[in-house]
């Protein structure tokens, strides 16, 4: 098996991804001690700004722990408002609330949170919705590649979905790794994505449009897959969600990406404010 993408260990390797990812745009640091959100103040204005409406929304989409039914649009603007404050992070997480977990991975600082945190958070965000959010996080983090490493050869079904989505991040962390972890990861979505479980079946196709927005190479091998995969099969409850068809999702994104003058769909997702803090 090739050796998969490893934490950066010298200032500008041409194989390896960086333990100090792509920088994005992220929340302001976190303001000084005396003016920063206590735990019970954000606690207090998540719970103000529920709704009984979006806990409906999010009830449909899987959550079933505690939550207030908070929009992203509010969640967004109490990031803008908190900034990056890990403390705080590892404070909301602990509080069981899904309002709250969802806000923790958006102010946590990537350079603060260790592996066992983000295997922690790995199992406790089960809800399809936002599990992208700690997969981005990891990858902006030293922690990255073995993680995704780890997280593909878990028994647990969240986590190799977790994985994937971190597979998926991974291909744009670094320009410079080496396609062969990748499209090794091809390989193995075209061989077992039907006999995988119904969410992970989800994961792994996005994973799938992911890899085929890397480069040139990864792009004909990943939209040879879709083609010998075909129609991917998931049970999306009682969502409008639906599952993209990987070969002419992965054609759109190049198209959009040259239009947008960049080499590639993921030259221009390296541009963008990560993920976790801009949806």
């Amino acid at each position: 098996m090739a050796n998969m993408p490893t934490a950066r260990t010298t200032k500008k390797p041409t194989t390896k991804l960086s333990s100090n990812p792509v920088k994005k745009a992220a929340p302001k640091s976190a303001k000084a001690a005396a003016g920063r959100m206590t735990l019970a103040q954000v606690m207090a204005a998540l719970e103000k700004a529920g709704s009984e409406q979006t806990r409906k929304t999010y009830a449909r989409h899987g959550v079933t722990v505690p939550m207030f039914g908070v929009s992203f649009a509010t969640l967004k603007l109490l990031v803008k408002q908190i900034g990056v404050d890990h403390e705080l992070a590892l404070a909301l997480w602990n509080t069981g609330n899904h309002d709250a977990r969802t806000l923790a991975i958006k102010i946590a600082d990537p350079a603060k949170v260790s592996a066992a945190d983000l295997d922690r958070w790995a199992r406790g965000m089960r809800v399809r919705s936002c599990g992208a959010y700690v997969p981005a996080l990891a990858s902006e983090s030293p922690h990255g590649p073995a993680k995704a490493r780890e997280w593909l050869a878990s028994k647990e079904e969240p986590v190799r979905c977790a994985g994937w989505a971190l597979a998926g991040f991974l291909t744009h962390a670094d320009e410079g790794a080496s396609d062969a972890w990748f499209l090794e990861l091809v390989e193995r979505i075209a061989k077992t994505i039907h006999q995988a479980p119904n969410d992970e079946r989800y994961s792994m196709n996005g994973a799938l449009i992911a890899l085929g927005g890397r480069s040139a190479a990864l792009r004909k091998a990943a939209t040879a897959a879709a083609k010998k995969i075909g129609v991917v099969e998931v049970d999306h409850g009682d969502t409008s969600c639906k599952t993209p068809d990987a070969g002419p999702y992965i054609e759109k994104m190049w198209a959009h990406a040259a239009a947008k003058k960049f080499a590639s769909p993921a030259a221009q997702e390296r541009a963008r404010e990560s993920m976790r803090t801009r949806c």
